[in-house]
């Protein structure tokens, strides 16, 4: 797995992503060039004009993210607007999708996974990321360090273009997504995936939550944000955001819908199979004592429900696939990310701060 190593000001992190990982940044445009005309029924032109009502925004709310996409763009020798909207792509595609097929299995599908717990010894935050089969060539693990600033140092995994994603931080706070399809977008806010990336740029985990909060999500997601201290469940779109609150196993369990109450947003029926998966989740982690790095990871290996399960495989009527699972410790700042079906999975790659 290629895993680029960036230090420098926005722009110069930039840079060196878009040149090493140029490869890998042509293949997220191609893959969502194709993706973003069956979801949401719009050219790639129709794309980058929609992108171009983020600029001003973004630019009042975190300059430095406007500066490293504009890095990437002249790294990789594309346009600012084409790795813009690669960065915008989740509220394109979940919340301007097209009414053209009634079908939702029809809709691309992104049937993440996710579990967070806190035991008296470990803070754990995990998931399955699961995607078209077809975007696994475009992913890497991105490590950054903002030289000279108090920010701390980051690494992700990511699809290449795309500047947050999943992962932690040196000071041990991490984040996990749950793609969430409602309608509607609020630009004025940020892009979920920059969410992320402001998240992994926080010193604790409740600096983190204040300030997604503080500032909004774009569109629908779920955001598992967690720390040495645990896990806080955000529940995001583009009018709110929600705390969901932790079990008392010290445990938040996610998938693919709203759990709390929503009835001021339009949710379609989508994922018929995201309310099994979190019943799953929640049952093989009830009784999980001491729980432990290769405890967890068979827990993500259940494929109840197959091909719709858990551990995704893209057969059939389920168009998505598990393409990587990590399992973060946070308490030790350490992660393991394996790429593939965590049944099947092609390598392994460790993090540590």
């Amino acid at each position: 797995m290629l895993e680029v190593r960036c230090s420098g000001t926005p722009y110069e992190i930039g840079v060196t992503h878009g040149k090493l990982a140029k490869e890998k940044v042509d293949g997220s445009l191609d893959f969502y060039k194709q993706l973003l005309w069956e979801s949401a029924s719009m050219s790639w032109e129709q794309v980058l004009q929609e992108a171009t009502k983020y600029v001003e925004p973004l630019r009042k709310i975190e300059p430095r993210y406007v500066e490293e996409i504009q890095g990437i763009a002249d790294g990789a020798g594309v346009s600012f607007l084409d790795i813009l909207a690669l960065n915008v792509r989740s509220e394109i595609n979940f919340g301007l999708f097209s009414d053209r097929s009634k079908d939702s299995s029809e809709y691309p599908s992104d049937g993440c996974t996710s579990f967070s717990v806190l035991t008296d010894s470990k803070s754990f935050l995990c998931q399955n990321w699961d995607w078209r089969a077809e975007q696994t060539p475009n992913l890497m693990v991105y490590h950054i360090s903002h030289t000279g600033t108090d920010i701390p140092d980051i690494s992700m995994v990511t699809e290449a273009g795309i500047i947050g994603k999943i992962g932690f931080n040196s000071n041990g706070v991490g984040v996990c997504l749950n793609a969430i399809r409602c309608r509607g977008v609020d630009r004025s806010k940020l892009p979920v995936h920059i969410a992320l990336r402001a998240a992994m740029e926080a010193k604790s985990r409740e600096e983190a939550v204040n300030y997604i909060k503080s500032v909004g999500v774009a569109g629908g997601g779920h955001i598992l944000v967690s720390d040495a201290t645990g896990p806080v469940s955000l529940e995001c779109t583009s009018s709110w955001v929600k705390e969901l609150a932790i079990d008392e196993k010290g445990r938040i369990c996610h998938s693919n819908h709203l759990i709390l109450d929503h009835a001021d947003i339009d949710e379609p029926g989508w994922l018929k199979d995201s309310p099994a998966r979190l019943a799953r989740m929640r049952a093989l982690t009830a009784d999980l004592q001491d729980p432990t790095v290769d405890r967890i990871f068979e827990v993500f290996k259940d494929t109840e429900g197959y091909p719709s399960s858990i551990n995704r495989k893209q057969e059939g009527e389920c168009r998505s696939q598990t393409l990587f699972n990590i399992i973060m410790d946070l308490t030790s700042k350490k992660a393991q990310v394996t790429f593939g079906r965590p049944t099947e999975y092609s390598e392994r790659v460790q993090l540590a701060f």
